[in-house]
């Protein structure tokens, strides 16, 4: 019996150690790899850091000089900067909320299509494949107040304004650009969603008398709620940093009805030249971007989907 023991003991010792020797390979390997990437990102990071306790001046090179908090200070007694951050969460609600709605409501349109469904999904998916930059030149032509088609036709509805010159409209403008290029994305991911809901367990509603919208609300959605989230989570971290179509079709105007914090932190680092001000932003929104990743994170957990 002290026998047996002793082999067995001995195999899982050898077994341990030919799973570390194993790991200790990989990790020699992955070793060059994961320290240029810890370059690439934590000595940025740390530039950053020191950048937003100091003031930055180019002219004659590169020097900083140290200014404690004031960057901070200045940061949370900036009027326009308050401003900036309300026109942001109205544009990361309007956009992911009217994704998200459009998404899932394609998404249950295709569903119900049985032939042809590739040939629609296809055209539905093109909006994403162009690029962002490429989709704010195209809404800039559509909606020129002299040849854009988006304004004859609204000239024909009786608006006679400039789109992209009034404060409400550009801001609904570039708010509708967004939805255009990124509701396909939802739609997508829905519809791997809804794939994957039990037939029987649909017809078993139906046998039991529940009505189409019964059946949805009670089975479709809450059986898809986790791909929903996940969605959301895609989008949110996107629409919290949006900046292409914003920059080329109205550079944050007019009046500065479109600048979202991105156009603000990208004008005061490149235009303004203020870098040490522009470090205090980017953190700023670091942390309201970790922060809502974080609470997608949470309710994931809680269904169980991060284990």
């Amino acid at each position: 019996m002290s026998d047996t023991l002793t082999g067995v003991s001995e195999s899982g010792a050898q077994r341990t150690g030919r799973r570390r020797s194993r790991l200790a390979f990989e990790g020699r390997l992955m070793a060059p790899g994961v320290i240029l990437l810890a370059a690439l990102s934590i000595v940025p990071f740390l530039a950053i850091i020191w950048m937003n306790f100091s003031q930055v001046r180019l002219l004659g090179g590169v020097a900083t000089s140290w200014v404690g908090l004031d960057n901070w200070a200045r940061f949370f007694t900036d009027v326009d900067m308050a401003a900036t951050w309300l026109r942001t969460a109205a544009f990361f609600l309007l956009t992911v909320g009217l994704e998200m709605v459009g998404g899932v409501v394609l998404a249950l349109c295709l569903w119900r299509v049985v032939r042809g469904r590739n040939l629609v999904l296809s055209l539905l998916l093109l909006p994403m494949f162009v690029a962002p930059v490429v989709v704010g030149l195209l809404g800039r032509f559509l909606t020129d107040s002299t040849f854009g088609l988006y304004a004859w036709l609204l000239r024909g509805a009786g608006y006679t304004g400039d789109i992209l010159g009034g404060k409400y409209s550009a801001f609904a403008a570039v708010v509708a650009m967004d939805v255009w290029e990124w509701t396909p994305l939802i739609a997508l991911i829905t519809l791997a969603g809804l794939s994957s809901v039990p037939l029987s367990v649909r017809e078993a509603a139906a046998i039991d008398g529940a009505s189409g919208w019964k059946s949805l609300r009670h089975i479709v959605l809450p059986s898809i709620s986790n791909v929903l989230l996940v969605a959301l989570l895609i989008r949110s971290m996107d629409a919290i940093r949006y900046f292409d179509i914003i920059w080329v079709t109205t550079n944050g105007g007019p009046a500065d009805a479109t600048k979202t914090v991105p156009v603000r932190l990208y004008e005061t680092a490149f235009r303004f030249f203020d870098l040490g001000y522009a470090a205090t932003i980017g953190l700023v929104m670091l942390a309201v971007s970790i922060a809502i990743a974080r609470t997608f994170v949470r309710l994931l957990d809680q269904k169980g989907l991060t284990r």
